[in-house]
């Protein structure tokens, strides 16, 4: 069937809309990882009834995990709708709340509801303002508060689902009575069940051997999470969180909320010699912090290069306020003693005194290293940091031009207490390719989650082939440290080729029995997490500036 003949069985079979529209399709053929693929139609269903595919939501993906050539199913358009906000009358393991939502609704709108009951879910990407909560459960995504709350997986409690037949399931907790019940059904959904209760169960020491020991990971199937050892309960959600998209289609979401703490403060530290940063992540994590991120110098001096960009986005009393508080760091840029990385440690509490207390007392624990650092107070002194943090990525895209952003190395995680011999390393293995890219260096330096983002030119063609040469060298020293390949932005084209290289042929095996047991004509999103070749992502690498 060619592209008219399936927009014409698409239209006269679903009430949303499908189009072939040129512009449409350009728009839908990126998402911000270094491919392009144009898909042959675009679909917005209405509601679960309308959809199957592959699914898009916002477009914020870093790892190509939307992008195909089949037929792209869009959900910001109608399947935006935000449900109920419940709280609960008493929390229980901090879980104060939940929250129903489709797929399409943007984060910045989920959030804006729960916090009219006083709750949020705290794993929000970096990418808040323009990340929907389709991609946030498809990539498992954390972010900046996952250091002392977790990633998404842990507050996805239930998934309203399309199955690959087109029938429709939700998986949530069940104890192995109600497995048993859901193992006799008839259906694809009983199938589900009874085939992946057997490769668990028959596989139980060899996936639990294959965990990874890594505070997040976003690698392979969560096969580990499924069944719980303390209380028995069987719960595919966590499953369908960070699938991309390649199990089923989820449409709908019950999500766990807590009560966010209402004061904060920020230890900041400047950091000039990269050898002490183990022994300071060392002594700053017994304080609980909510928060333990870091910039380096490049980042540092883009946010003051392009300040007025940044600046222009916001109001004139805000503009001007930030204005004034970046002075300290242009004269630090103008004098050459930008430090080489700058660590952020925030502290959450139910009082400005007890969130005074503890960045206090972690900037005591530093005496004697030799490094310089200050206390923010409040929200508003620390938000300069927050900004330079959190725009860094968009700061790269937006005003380097001639260059593209390539992330390829851009999202692995290592344990911090690995850093003295790891760092060293990386950075050699960065230099000797330092005549193809610059990049910059932010991340989650808390629990060990670097987001390296080199700059590149792919109009050259010996530099698209250093990113297949480069980024096995990187990885092999990750997994040796321990580490994973990607703790937030997912396998998708660009990391998928790596998962036997991560966690051996094996445990790939049972990633793609997991598949075909979803999933046995191979149609969401195919060649995500499994079936992805190397040979993909030469094929769809950028070639043209942008």
């Amino acid at each position: 069937m060619d592209a008219r003949d399936l927009k014409t069985a698409l239209a006269g079979a679903m009430r949303g809309e499908v189009t072939d529209d040129v512009a449409t399709l350009k728009a839908m053929s990126r998402d911000t990882s270094l491919f392009e693929r144009m898909p042959a139609l675009v679909a917005y269903p209405k509601d679960a009834a309308d959809v199957s595919l592959t699914a898009r939501a916002a477009g914020s993906d870093m790892s190509g995990g939307p992008l195909t050539t089949s037929v792209v199913v869009s959900l910001t358009k109608h399947m935006n709708h935000m449900g109920e906000v419940v709280p609960l009358d008493s929390a229980r393991d901090e879980i104060a709340g939940y929250a129903i939502s489709e797929p399409g609704v943007f984060y910045r709108d989920f959030e804006k509801a729960t916090l009219e009951q006083g709750l949020i879910m705290p794993s929000f990407p970096a990418s808040r303002e323009m990340a929907a909560m389709g991609g946030i459960i498809a990539n498992n995504a954390g972010g900046e508060r996952t250091l002392k709350y977790g990633k998404t997986e842990k507050y996805v409690e239930e998934v309203e689902v399309i199955l690959s037949d087109g029938s429709l399931a939700t998986f949530k907790p069940l104890t192995p009575n109600e497995v048993e019940e859901r193992k006799k059904l008839r259906t694809l959904e009983g199938k589900i069940y009874r085939e992946m209760d057997a490769l668990l169960t028959e596989n139980a020491g060899l996936i639990e051997g294959h965990r990874p020991r890594v505070s997040k990971n976003s690698a392979g199937y969560a096969l580990w999470s499924v069944k719980d050892p303390k209380t028995g309960m069987f719960n595919l959600a966590k499953l369908i969180c960070g699938s991309q998209g390649t199990l089923a289609f989820w449409t709908k979401a019950k999500l766990s909320l807590i009560k966010p703490k209402g004061h904060r403060a920020m230890l900041v530290t400047f950091l000039y010699d990269i050898a002490v940063l183990p022994e300071i992540v060392k002594r700053i994590l017994p304080f609980d912090p909510e928060s333990f991120e870091s910039y380096d110098d490049h980042t540092f001096t883009l946010a003051v290069r392009f300040l007025p960009g940044l600046l222009s986005q916001m109001g004139l009393v805000r503009a001007a306020r930030l204005g004034i508080d970046f002075i300290p760091e242009a004269a630090m840029v103008a004098t050459g003693g930008v430090p080489k990385m700058i660590l952020m440690a925030e502290f959450s509490e139910d009082t400005l005194a007890e969130a005074d207390r503890k960045a206090f007392a972690a900037k005591d624990a530093l005496a004697g290293l030799h490094v310089q650092s200050k206390i923010e107070k409040d929200e508003k002194e620390s938000e300069k940091y927050w900004i330079v943090r959190r725009e860094s990525f968009s700061l790269l895209r937006k005003n380097v031009h001639g260059l593209h952003t390539a992330p390829f190395i851009d999202d692995f995680v290592v344990p911090p207490a690995c850093y003295p011999d790891f760092l060293p390393k990386l950075n050699a293995l960065l230099d000797a390719y330092k005549s193809h890219f610059i990049y910059t260096i932010a991340g989650h330096i808390g629990n060990g989650n670097f987001h390296l983002i080199p700059l590149m030119d792919l109009t050259k063609e010996e530099n698209r082939r250093i990113i297949l040469e480069l980024a096995p060298k990187v990885y092999d020293l990750v997994i040796r440290e321990g580490g994973t390949t990607t703790g937030e932005h997912n396998d998708g084209i660009i990391r998928t080729p790596y998962l036997p290289m991560l966690f051996g042929d094996e445990m790939v095996k049972l990633f793609a029995a997991t598949k075909k047991i979803f999933d046995p004509l191979n149609i969401f999103n195919p060649g995500k997490k499994v079936g992805g070749t190397f040979a993909d992502i030469e094929r769809d690498m950028l070639k043209t500036a942008l």
